[in-house]
């Protein structure tokens, strides 16, 4: 229900606009005149307000400047018994939505309100989509990985030189990608993303080249492709990796040249793009087995941006989780959540093999599922879905997949052994001081439990 504000010193005419919006279903509240009404708009949230222009203490052009400052995309209905043009005019230039005349006429009043309310709606749907279009996240994470991504990208982004950017799925790639435009000398020119891994390759140059009419069969007309669209700015090719050996001839061709021809085209183009390449795959032993070209990896590779896994950088998992509670319950339009210690220790027990992307998952479950507090048993009762239906904890599976207490034992020490070196990334020294053995013991326990560092490359 749309709330409006009536500011009128004639207490007649606040009730008659009153009784007439009322009936409309409208939520409708009165003020005495423009200091009244200026207070309520700065402790209140209106979806219009309904102002006279001759007020003692303080007219309604005056009200209208302030409030306006105090909230700018509030629509305001100027109405008085005293119009003139040149007052409308006024009032317009001041950021009123329109101007009504005293005594209003009904059907004119219902109309000017349902317009101003439908143009508030669309004012704020427009700041709603701008913000997701426009928002690119922060790299969240205090982990040293992390701080060195932050200050590589620093470095490189103001230059021209092609960045690789390697990692696990759903571990950040193509938030790396977008800083490096961001903080580019490109970053008013647009960024143009092709995801290599989920464009058949028979299609993959035409996405990328674009097309002339009747180079193929379903080729109804021209077509221009990613190359020419990012001209001047940005091209993200995500999942490089997958892309067909004859389209990596093409795009080696057109960063030696800057120069790219259409399918099915002779004319050849200039374009003036920068290439930043994400890859989850091992390039270099894709290479060894014939699927990439070491000539393009060179290319592309100028500076390597490695991102960890969540896994090795267990410690960002607080920060990560409270910023996306905060979001997800600003999206879904919900009370934000509480999350108990408890419950932050056990998100960083679990094994993150989708990165950021399952933690982000993870915790819209927990927000759905859970009450006001978001507690351990949560996240145990909701980690793990396939587990949901035995309504035992993943302890409970291990205890019972073992039935001799020195199995159970390996068991619990590998995986105390496991969490520790992945939580301090691999630096057995460190790991042996914090846990308290010495570091030769610590290699005999790699060895025996045959430990292996995960690479997510």
């Amino acid at each position: 229900m749309s709330r409006i504000l009536i500011i009128d010193d004639e207490r007649a005419i606040r009730s008659t606009l009153k009784e007439i919006l009322e009936y409309e279903h409208y939520q409708v509240e009165e003020a005495l005149n423009g200091v009244q009404g200026l207070e309520l708009i700065g402790k209140n949230a209106y979806d219009l307000v309904l102002c006279d222009i001759k007020m003692e203490k303080m007219d309604g052009m005056e009200v209208l400047e302030k409030a306006l400052a105090l909230q700018p995309d509030m629509p305001f209905i100027m109405i008085s018994g005293h119009g003139t043009i040149e007052t409308a005019i006024e009032a317009s230039k001041k950021g009123a939505f329109d101007f009504i005349s005293k005594p209003p006429d009904l059907n004119r009043l219902l109309i000017t309100v349902r317009n101003a309310l439908d143009r508030s709606v669309l004012v704020t749907e427009t700041k709603v989509l701008k913000k997701k279009i426009n928002r690119t996240r922060e790299i969240l994470g205090n982990s040293a990985a992390i701080q060195k991504i932050r200050e590589t990208i620093d470095k490189v982004a103001p230059t021209e030189a092609r960045v690789l950017v390697t990692g696990g799925n759903g571990s950040g790639k193509e938030l790396v990608a977008r800083w490096v435009h961001e903080k580019s000398q490109r970053s008013t020119m647009p960024l143009i993303e092709v995801n290599c891994a989920a464009i058949p390759s028979e299609l993959i140059e035409s996405e990328l080249f674009g097309h002339e009419k009747g180079s193929f069969t379903s080729a109804i007309k021209q077509r221009i492709g990613k190359f020419e669209l990012a001209d001047g700015g940005t091209l993200l090719l995500d999942e490089i990796g997958d892309m067909s050996l004859s389209a990596q001839a093409k795009v080696l061709r057109a960063l030696q040249e800057n120069k790219i021809t259409r399918v099915g085209g002779e004319r050849e183009i200039e374009v003036n793009v920068r290439i930043v390449a994400a890859t989850n795959k091992d390039l270099l032993a894709e290479i060894e087995k014939g699927n990439f070209r070491i000539d393009l990896y060179h290319r592309l590779s100028v500076i390597i941006i490695h991102v960890p896994s969540l896994n090795e950088r267990i410690d960002d998992i607080p920060l990560l989780t409270n910023f996306f509670i905060e979001e997800i319950c600003e999206e879904y339009k919900m009370p934000e959540k509480e999350i108990t210690q408890a419950a932050m220790l056990e998100l960083m027990k679990q094994d993150w093999t989708g990165n950021i992307r399952e933690l982000h998952n993870m915790v819209a479950r927990l927000i759905i599922m859970s009450n006001k507090t978001i507690t351990d048993k949560d996240v145990i009762a909701f980690a793990n879905p396939s587990h949901q239906h035995t309504g035992r904890t993943e302890d409970s599976f291990a205890m019972d997949k073992y039935h001799k207490f020195q199995d159970f034992k390996d068991f619990i020490e590998k995986e105390f052994i496991k969490f520790k070196l992945n939580k301090n990334n691999w630096n057995v020294s460190k790991t042996a001081e914090e846990i308290d053995i010495q570091r030769s013991h610590l290699y005999s326990k790699i060895e025996k439990f045959n430990l292996k560092r995960e690479e997510l490359s």
